[in-house]
């Protein structure tokens, strides 16, 4: 692509421009119009690809030139006793096209304030639509808030002077210098907690789905703390200046820069398309920016991918170095030691003052295994703090020795197994090594994944950020509370033969993603030959690749298969085939759905993976010649149900005559504890014949709670998708629902839901709000007639953002008792109501629901038969079935947005 010529410097005020703004009679529309053809000059240069610095610094220049005319036209020019002062970012000369500006008027202690030409100032550069932040204060007022917080010495600290007398600021720079408040330590201190308190705020990672590339770590104030500190310790103006001091490297320097300069183009290209400032990548302007930074070939999903992993990888570069600068400043200025703690640990590396370093300059040239080593060192005692900078930097400097011949060096193989096998902090020293660039050198496949992101709602984290939370999720099983969140888990972890395996199956479960095809089956390539090149055996070899292979079996097992069915279970018995491949991929499955969204991970989703675990354990034991027929399933929880009303006082005799009325499938189906808390409130609710409502809550409280709500009512054609509505209505989430009916057409459903606000915040539903749901659904089922539409609720912004076909098909199962209809489509308010209401109007009968939200999609399974409970299995009929109903969705979805 042709660009023009570019200008040595961009458009600024002309003297004539200048001199017109200052006259007292130019208008504020004058003023506008004059801004507007300037600043789309300026955006006309972005496209061109101009320097953004240059950019950034020419428009501060203008606005200085119409900070100075209005100034001056407000007939301010000639005062004395006040200056106008640029602070913050505006006061760096640095200017996005919707940023703040933000001005000091400061004014001198002893002589009167101008304060009506000043108001007037301010109102007309409010009149510009300019956003400006200002403050008047006097010297003295500025010195005594500079002394007490941190935020008003940073601003002062970057603050020059646009017009009046240079020699208040001069005045105000004396009181606040280091040798008057603020010490080295202090403010050190300060910025670092504040830094802190920032990420905390975004979880303490850059990787999130609709980053603030201005704030979150590794965003362009983790650059400005830099900044900060160099200004206030080295008292340089100019981060080139910090390597003539030898705090960053040349090479170090130029990529921060670049780093910055492209976030700095997506700011102000943010900036330019929202036309407001903007700080936030929400979803649909990444779409947009991924078309302006050319990423525009036919995928809009690889486009936006391809450039959010370019951020990714800028943000990444700015939070190492703030890492490794804030470190250097640390052990540079701030701790000197004229007596440290030393321990040397071998004739390469030692421990000061509890921090691992190098003994020689030249050590990884010299020994580049020691790269490696430094790692597992810092695994395996508890008592290294960290790696000092000045090895850190070494790391950095002596990366591109790691080739294809140090990967493939027994010592070096051995030495990250040894990594693998840390006992203290593995996840911490693999991200260290992943930050610092080495574990992606090591692992070029990793490498490929890191700032890898998925243009969807399902997955939060990258997936180099996914994968290292998952392993990280299997270290925490060994912890002590585990043994209450994850009971299971904690236990089953502990007996495995090999654990590093499933660590390595947890780095390799992902690396695939982002290539095409199958990743699962891509993975299994690199795993294989990882674990030759490490030197496994076949066992341990064949159980990773196995494990990377099939790691989202047992998951779409549980949330999308009836496991309530026998054959379901022997079938995924006979898939796992032993009891050593089961534990593995309960493990790793667990993990991996805490990595993936923590959101995800609730009670009911827990009670699915605890149950599906058991059953198939039990299987198992068994033996797969034996698999447990219905009728024995069926007797096993009516015996269990019978155990729990006798110990309740129940009349067996009225119980049993219940049963006696409900088809088998409900025993087959239900736990024996489910069977007697269903049965005690039907005896309870004897003889009303109005709609029985029974809720309780499910789990303990260590996760997001999810509750069970029991319908028992005469049958009705419309009672799902009047169920489904109202479910909406009251702010629940289906996730499950079985229905059953019994000889004398009554209805007996379960379904399962959540607080559609809870966002893993360990709500439950308290007694106030289980008696709304008990009442709303008992007036309503009892007079149908009063609900006469779908709810239709507001749908998000970000749901909107995503609207794919929807895909509706039927599957098949070990056991045709009923048909399974799978539909895929957009998540909408509303949905299960249509999809309830059309089974309804169609003459189908539902007997079953699995409830998948996957982010900003649904993969939802029903088990149906025709109306009169035969299998629905003609061509024809199942064909209309999915296309009336891939229609009715399409239609719906398009509609909500």
């Amino acid at each position: 692509m042709d660009f023009p010529a570019h200008p040595d410097s961009p458009p600024l005020l002309t003297p004539e421009e200048k001199q017109f703004l200052a006259q007292s009679s130019t208008s504020a529309s004058q003023y506008r119009a004059l801004l507007r053809e300037k600043e789309a000059a300026y955006h006309d240069l972005f496209h061109a690809l101009y320097p953004i610095e240059k950019l950034v610094k020419g428009l501060a220049r203008l606005y200085d030139d119409v900070m100075q005319a209005a100034w001056i036209a407000r007939g301010l020019g000639d005062e004395t006793s006040v200056a106008l002062v640029a602070v913050g970012g505006y006061g760096r000369a640095e200017l996005h096209p919707k940023s703040d500006i933000d001005l000091l008027i400061l004014t001198h202690d002893e002589q009167p304030v101008p304060e009506e030409k000043l108001e007037a100032f301010i109102t007309f550069l409010w009149d510009l639509k300019l956003d400006v932040g200002h403050s008047v204060r006097s010297i003295r007022q500025c010195t005594e808030m500079a002394a007490n917080d941190v935020t008003v010495i940073t601003n002062l600290i970057e603050s020059r002077t646009l017009y009046g007398p240079a020699e208040l600021l001069a005045n105000l720079n004396l009181h606040i210098d280091v040798s008057q408040m603020w010490d080295g330590h202090s403010f050190y201190r300060a910025k670092i907690d504040e830094q802190r308190q920032r990420h905390d705020k975004y979880q303490n990672t850059a990787y999130n789905l609709e980053p603030n590339l201005k704030e979150c770590p590794g965003g362009l104030r983790d650059m400005q703390v830099i900044d900060w500190v160099a200004k206030r310790h080295l008292h340089t103006h100019r981060l080139s200046a910090l390597i003539d001091k030898q705090f960053l490297s040349e090479d170090e320097y130029l990529q921060l820069k670049g780093a910055v300069s492209h976030l700095w183009r997506i700011r102000w290209a943010l900036h330019m398309t929202v036309g407001r400032k903007e700080d936030r990548l929400l979803f649909d302007h990444q779409r947009t920016l991924a078309r302006m930074f050319v990423f525009d070939d036919d995928d809009l999903k690889r486009n936006v991918e391809r450039f959010m992993q370019g951020y990714y990888q800028s943000v990444a570069a700015i939070q190492q170095l703030n890492d490794l600068l804030l470190q250097h400043f640390e052990e540079s200025f701030l701790f000197i030691d004229d007596n440290p703690v030393i321990e040397h640990v071998n004739e390469r590396f030692r421990i000061c003052n509890g921090q691992i370093e190098a003994c020689a300059a030249d050590l990884f040239q010299t020994t580049p295994s020691a790269m490696l080593e430094v790692y597992k060192l810092l695994g395996e005692r508890s008592d290294i703090r960290g790696i000092r900078a000045n090895t850190m930097r070494m790391l950095r400097d002596n990366l591109d020795l790691i080739d294809d011949n140090y990967r493939n060096d027994p010592v070096n193989t051995s030495l990250f197994l040894d990594i693998i096998a840390s006992p203290y902090r593995m996840t911490r020293v693999l991200r260290s090594m992943k930050h610092i660039g080495l574990l992606g050198r090591y692992l070029p496949e990793f490498g490929a994944i890191i700032g890898q992101m998925q243009h969807d709602l399902f997955h939060i984290y990258t997936v180099d950020a996914h994968t290292l939370q998952l392993v990280e999720n299997l270290r925490r099983l060994w912890q002590p509370e585990a043994r209450n969140n994850f009971p299971i888990s904690s236990q089953t972890i502990r007996h495995l033969a090999n654990v590093e395996l499933l660590y390595i199956a947890g780095l390799y479960h992902d690396i695939a993603k982002g290539r095409g095809g199958d990743h699962s089956e891509l993975g299994c390539v690199d795993a294989q030959l990882f674990c030759e090149r490490h030197g496994l055996s076949k066992h341990d070899t064949d159980l990773i690749v196995w494990l990377v292979r099939n790691h989202l079996h047992m998951s779409v097992t549980a949330q999308r298969k009836d496991i309530s069915d026998p054959e379901v279970i022997w079938e995924f018995a006979s898939f796992v085939g032993n009891q050593e491949r089961l534990d593995y991929l309960f493990l790793l499955t667990v993990a991996d759905i805490n990595a993936t969204n923590p959101t995800m991970w609730n009670s009911w989703r827990a009670s699915l993976m605890r149950q599906l675990y058991l059953e198939t354990k039990r299987a198992l034991r068994r033996g797969l010649d034996s698999p447990i027929d219905a009728d024995m399933q069926s007797d096993e929880h009516k015996q269990r149900a019978l155990e729990l009303l006798i110990e309740r006082n129940v009349d067996m005799a009225e119980a049993e005559e219940i049963w006696e009325r409900i088809e088998e499938e409900y025993f087959i189906r239900s736990s024996g504890d489910e069977i007697a808390w269903n049965t005690e409130a039907i005896l309870k609710h004897r003889p009303s014949t109005k709609p029985l409502v029974a809720i309780t809550t499910l789990g303990g409280r260590n996760f997001s709670g999810a509750s069970k709500i029991f319908i028992y009512t005469p049958l009705a054609s419309h009672l799902f998708a009047v169920t489904a509505a109202l479910l909406e209505q009251l702010g629940l989430t289906i996730l499950d629902a079985k229905i059953n009916t019994t000889t004398d057409n009554y209805s007996l459903d379960t379904f399962v839901v959540m607080d559609s606000n809870d966002n893993n915040t360990n709500l439950y539903l308290d007694n106030k709000r289980i008696q709304l749901i008990r009442e709303t659904l008992m007036e309503q089922l009892d007079s149908p007639s009063l609900y006469e539409s779908m709810v239709r609720r507001f749908t998000p912004r970000i749901l909107k953002i995503f609207n794919a076909p929807s895909t509706v098909q039927f599957v098949s199962q070990p056991e045709e008792v009923w048909s399974a209809l799978e539909v895929t489509a957009p998540d909408r308010p509303g949905l299960l109501a249509l999809i309830g209401q059309f089974f309804m109007q169609s003459g189908i009968m539902l007997h079953k629901a699995k409830i998948a939200t996957l982010g900003e999609r649904v993969e939802d399974t029903f088990y149906i038969t025709e109306e009169n409970g035969e299998l629905i299995s003609d061509p024809v009929r199942m064909d209309f079935i999915c296309q009336s109903l891939k229609d009715s969705i399409d239609r719906f979805s398009q509609a909500t947005d």
